[in-house]
C-alpha cells in the first residue's frame, strides 16, 4: 500500500483534523508497519475498535482475517474453548471439533476488546500463547503454531487493576508493546462537524438528512459527551428521525442529547438507590431575582427570598395516544425537565444547569424560550410579599 493510500484510508476511518487526531493517525501509521502487540486505551465509546480496524487495514495482514473478541461478553466457562478451540468429546456438549478464534485469525489480526474483563486463569493461558505462539485445543495434545498479531483494548485503568490483583502485570507488559491512547470526544470538539457529516453520509435511512445550523454545531461542541463518539452517532441518527430534511437549531440539541437527562449523584459521587427520589445533596440556597438572566458567577441576589417551588411542579405526562405532534411533545418534555431541575435545585440556576449537564447560559436561554424566567420572577415577588 502506497503512502498516499495509507493517508487516504486513515482519513476515512479516523475522522477529524484536530491535533489529537493528527497525532493518533501518526501513531496508527507506525503501528500498522510493525507486528508487535498493541494496547489501545481510551474511554468507552471513543472508537478503540475503529482504531484497531485501521491498524489492520494498513498492515501487511490486511488480506487476512481480522477477528474481534469481546472478552467481557464470553462466558467464563467457554472462553478458553472460544479462543483456543476444543476437540470432539473434550467436555459435555462438545459434539464436534471447534477451531478457536486464534486459529481462525492465523495470518491476520485478533482484537481482544475489553481485555481488562478477562478472568485471571485465562490471562495465564493467554500469556503462554503470546510467548510461545502455539495453541492447544481443549482436550487435545497437538501443538498448533499460529501467526497472528494481537491488539488489545480497554477503557479500564489497568494500573489500578494490577495493584488490585485483577490483572497480571506480566500480561500487561506483553500486550503493551505499542501503547495507543484514543482521546475522548470532549478533548477534540473541533472534530464534531466532520464526524456529523461522516455519520450523515453513511446513514442507511433513505429520508432526507437533517441540516445542522452553525448554532446547532456550537451547542454540540458545548456538550460534555460522556458517551463520546458513540453518543454523537446516536444523536445524529436521532436527528435523522425527528428532523429529516429540516434544520436542526441550537435549542433542538438538548432534546436530541438524551444523556442530558442524567441520574443525580449524591455527595460522595454515587447514584442514590432506586427507591430514593433523585435529589441533589446540597444546602438550601436562595434564588437571585435581581441577578437572573445574566451570566454572573453567582446566583445569589440581594433580596434573599427563598424560591417558591410550587409553581414548577412537573406537568402531568400526556398519554401517548393523545400525542399527535412529535415536535410539540419534545418541547413539552424539555420544559418539564427544566422545571424539574429548577425545583430540585430550589431555583439556583447554575446548580439546575449542572444537574442536567448543560451550561448555565444555555439553561437560561431555554428558560426564556419556555417563559420560565418570568414565572420565576413572579413567584419570587409573591414570596417576598408574604
Amino acid at each position: 500500500m502506497t503512502e498516499a493510500n495509507v493517508e487516504t484510508l486513515l482519513a476515512e476511518k479516523l475522522i477529524g483534523s484536530s491535533p489529537k487526531m493528527q497525532q493518533l493517525r501518526m501513531l496508527v501509521k507506525f503501528a500498522g508497519r510493525c507486528n508487535s502487540s498493541i494496547m489501545i486505551t481510551g474511554p468507552s465509546g471513543s472508537g478503540k475498535e475503529v482504531v484497531a480496524d485501521a491498524i489492520h487495514s494498513i498492515s501487511q495482514r490486511a488480506s487476512h482475517p481480522n477477528i474481534t473478541v469481546n472478552c467481557g461478553a464470553l462466558p467464563e466457562q467457554l472462553i478458553e474453548s472460544e479462543l483456543f478451540g476444543h476437540e470432539k468429546g473434550s467436555f459435555t456438549g462438545a459434539i464436534n471439533k471447534h477451531v478457536g478464534l486464534f486459529e481462525q485469525s492465523d495470518g491476520g489480526t485478533i482484537f481482544l476488546d475489553e481485555i481488562g474483563d478477562m478472568p485471571l486463569n485465562m490471562q495465564v493461558k493467554l500469556l503462554r500463547v503470546l510467548e510461545s505462539r502455539i495453541v492447544n485445543r481443549v482436550g487435545g495434545n497437538q501443538n498448533i503454531p499460529i501467526n497472528v498479531r494481537v491488539i488489545a483494548a480497554t477503557h479500564k485503568n489497568l494500573g489500578s487493576s494490577i495493584q488490585g490483583g485483577s490483572f497480571r502485570e506480566d500480561l500487561f507488559y506483553r500486550l503493551c508493546v505499542v501503547p495507543i491512547e484514543v482521546p475522548a470526544l470532549n478533548e477534540r470538539t473541533e472534530d464534531i462537524p466532520a464526524l456529523v457529516a461522516h455519520f450523515l453520509k453513511n446513514q442507511t435511512d433513505a429520508n432526507p438528512a437533517p441540516i445542522f445550523t452553525a448554532e446547532a454545531y456550537a451547542a454540540l461542541q458545548n456538550h460534555d459527551w460522556p458517551g463520546n463518539v458513540r453518543e454523537l452517532r446516536n444523536v445524529v441518527e436521532r436527528a435523522t428521525v425527528f428532523f429529516s430534511g429540516q434544520q436542526v437549531q441550537a435549542h433542538d440539541i438538548a432534546m436530541l442529547v438524551q444523556s442530558d437527562i442524567a441520574p443525580t449523584h449524591n455527595g460522595n459521587g454515587s447514584i442514590p438507590p432506586q427507591s430514593t427520589p433523585a435529589q441533589p445533596v446540597m444546602q438550601q440556597p436562595q434564588f437571585a431575582a435581581a441577578g437572573f438572566g445574566t451570566d454572573h458567577g453567582t446566583d445569589h441576589g440581594t433580596n434573599n427570598q427563598p424560591f417558591a417551588p410550587r409553581a414548577f411542579a412537573a406537568a402531568p405526562a400526556q398519554p401517548s395516544n393523545e400525542i399527535v405532534d412529535l415536535n410539540a411533545h419534545l418541547q413539552n418534555e424539555e420544559r418539564r425537565i427544566i422545571m424539574q431541575a429548577l425545583e430540585a435545585s430550589h431555583g439556583v440556576v447554575s446548580k439546575a444547569a449542572r444537574s442536567i449537564n448543560i451550561k448555565r447560559t444555555t439553561f437560561i436561554d431555554k428558560m426564556r424560550k419556555h417563559s420560565l424566567d418570568k414565572q420565576m420572577q413572579n413567584e419570587t415577588v409573591l414570596a417576598a410579599a408574604f
